[in-house]
């Protein structure tokens, strides 16, 4: 052993190099753990370093006694995830490899000034085993829930930054070992590092209990592990790609991040394996339960696919501090799940909540997210949002004229509501309630507030649904008729402060804003395909419809449409990744003109190319025309929008005339 002089990197993210160089330190990291993997056991002489074969089993075996020995409560992921580590053991559990056993970032030492590796400290965990668990221990971070904080870390894991993508690294891993990049039980390996991590922090949690621990940062460990443990029973059910994906995304334009095609294809297998096999289940549910008392329930298949989509990660995806997903990210996903009418609800990203929960992500204070933010990202309740009246113009709304009056320490709100989204659900308990605290020096935009009212507070009186078009829609929980009648509630249920509630609105409409939008691309696609499976196989005046010129345009001219709205909505969600929603205003103006215009065209072809059948039950296009006619309502009349856009047309305009003169 001898003393090295060089660089040790505390956090994984390495501030203060360049992309560039940050890359080659991770290149240099993989290449030496595939050298480690390398060596010949026999030839070093290393046969009796290790028990031998058999290791995954010992370390499950290992972890699970250290875990229930340190546990201080009951927490049934990291029991689940033991069982199912013991059941689903490599079948080559026989592989004899050295072994690190905590190899990552801060146990190596790179030369000062040179990107490559001097020394790996830390060797006490090493052993004969599976090399495979060095290199899951390596990945982690990638992976990492973004509820819990990194140790030393300035940051969660972002790409665009030069650190390889897993992907990239398991590539130059397998090259420099000649193995396949295609690792099998991968998902198991993962699932074991976040198993022991979790043990690990359990026993650091009791030491502290007991009094044998100084580290300051020791009490933090207890709300740790229950998540870490749940992140790797969400990894024991996905089937993970470990090859890099083919072609060359960089000449795209607005091109995903790498994560973001890795959920976009796995969202992808999901609608086609088990959402869209469900929808006739679904309809059907709805068409026989439309009169009963249960019309508001949910059918169960739903309820068994948020389990799967949960348990493969795919929840929340449309928040980008839990998904860790661009708007340009999400807007494709987003397309994809508007082929269905309920897959947003499966994977949680359903309105009016996604709005509500982007609101209370903003805005809301520590308590107003425990008791409401947290159950929602969970999927536990529901809630609506109250802002449209029945007796003032609310495309105007400054016109909002429901009042917010404090008395003491609560407010009472009074005033009628409709078009309440959501508030027949049986699991809605929380209304979001724009209203007005009127100050008289205050100016006309600074006259409203955003206040949380429990649904089962007295004086909230739901009055009725509203159907749109005839159809109530069950499923997101009707559009209701609301009242409320000096209804009491604390004053900390009051969001940001009196006066916010158009602050708070521009933010609750910034990338929610345009989610509509992406869904609405991805039920264009759909309409398309209807309309052009039936142009193939009807025949009308001894000729199949696609054969008569007029459909034929009809179907290029959809095509077009779709094109280009979906080039606009990635535009917006560009803007918004880059400039913020502020820097963003007219594309999300534009956007939210242009798509329900065009898919309500798409939609209208559609139905007539399919003639009597495009009205009724047995296709889902007269519940999509419903849809996107109203999308030109409930997203702000066209008109607002097209007032909107000329203001900053002729702004910019403006701007560009003074500066060249």
């Amino acid at each position: 052993m001898e003393h090295v002089k060089g660089r040790i990197f505390r956090d994984f993210t390495i501030p203060g190099v360049s992309p560039a160089e940050r890359s080659a330190i991770y290149v240099a990291m993989i290449e030496t753990l595939a050298q480690l993997h390398s060596l010949n056991v026999h030839s070093l002489q290393l046969e009796g370093y290790g028990i031998g074969a058999g290791y995954c089993k010992r370390q499950v075996s290992t972890w699970t006694k250290q875990y229930q020995a340190a546990a201080h409560q009951d927490i049934p992921a990291m029991n689940q995830l033991s069982n199912w580590l013991m059941k689903n053991l490599p079948d080559n559990d026989n592989e004899e490899n050295l072994i690190h056993g905590d190899f990552k970032l801060d146990n190596i030492v790179f030369h000062p000034t040179q990107s490559r590796v001097i020394a790996v400290l830390d060797w006490e965990l090493s052993t004969i085993g599976h090399p495979l668990s060095d290199l899951a221990h390596l990945s982690v971070f990638y992976f990492w829930p973004r509820t819990v904080p990194f140790l030393n870390q300035s940051s969660h894991f972002q790409e665009d930054i030069g650190i390889p993508s897993m992907e990239e690294l398991i590539s130059i891993y397998s090259r420099c070992r000649g193995i396949t990049p295609i690792l099998p039980n991968w998902n198991f390996f993962l699932a074991l590092s976040y198993f022991k991590m979790a043990g690990i922090l359990q026993g650091v949690y009791s030491r502290y209990l007991l009094g044998n621990n100084v580290s300051e940062n020791s009490f933090l460990f207890a709300s740790v592990v229950q998540p870490l443990a749940e992140t790797g029973l969400q990894l024991s059910k996905r089937t993970l790609r470990t090859a890099p994906p083919h072609g060359d995304t960089t000449q795209q334009l607005f091109a995903q991040s790498k994560r973001g095609q890795e959920v976009l294809s796995q969202v992808k297998h999901f609608m086609k394996q088990h959402i869209l096999p469900a929808e006739k289940e679904v309809i059907e549910f709805y068409a026989q339960n439309e009169n009963s008392e249960n019309k508001w329930e949910k059918p169960l298949v739903i309820d068994k696919l948020k389990e799967m989509a949960k348990a493969e990660g795919l929840w929340n995806l449309f928040l980008p501090a839990i998904s860790g997903l661009k708007q340009v990210d999400y807007a494709l996903i987003a397309e994809e799940t508007g082929k269905c009418f309920f897959a947003p609800d499966v994977f949680n990203c359903q309105a009016p909540d996604t709005g509500n929960m982007e609101l209370l992500h903003l805005y809301g204070n520590e308590k107003q997210k425990q008791q409401w933010l947290e159950p929602l990202l969970q999927g536990s309740i529901a809630s609506c949002f109250c802002m449209t009246e029945p007796d003032v113009a609310s495309s105007d709304a400054t016109n909002i004229e429901c009042s917010i009056q404090r008395d003491g320490d609560s407010y009472v709100i009074n005033g009628k509501k409709w078009w309440s989204s959501g508030a027949g659900n049986p699991k809605c308990k929380i209304a979001i309630v724009l209203g007005r605290t009127e100050n008289t020096s205050a100016s006309r935009h600074k006259q409203h507030s955003m206040i949380l009212v429990p649904m089962s507070t007295p004086g909230v009186e739901v009055i009725r649904p509203l159907s749109v078009f005839g159809y109530m829609d069950h499923l997101h929980g009707g559009h209701f008729e609301i009242h409320f009648n000096q209804v009491r509630v604390p004053a900390s249920n009051l969001i940001l402060g009196e006066g916010r509630g158009f602050d708070i609105a521009q933010g609750r409409l910034g990338p929610g804003r345009i989610h509509h939008c992406m869904r609405i691309v991805g039920l264009a696609e759909r309409a398309l395909q209807i309309m052009c499976t039936r142009a193939t196989q009807r025949v009308a005046f001894k000729k199949k419809l696609y054969s008569h010129e007029v459909v034929a345009h009809w179907i290029a001219e959809s095509r077009i449409a779709i094109e280009e709205i979906r080039l606009l909505t990635l535009r917006a969600a560009h803007k918004i990744d880059t400039l913020g929603s502020s820097g963003a205003k007219k594309e999300i103006a534009m956007i939210k003109v242009a798509a329900p215009r065009a898919a309500c065209k798409i939609v209208d072809r559609a139905i007539q190319v399919c003639g009597g059948a495009g009205v009724s039950q047995d296709y889902p296009l007269a519940n999509m025309y419903a849809l996107t006619r109203t999308l030109r309502l409930a997203d702000g009349p066209d008109e607002v929008h097209l007032s909107a856009i000329a203001a900053l047309e002729l702004g910019d305009q403006a701007r560009s005339l003074r500066a060249k003169v």
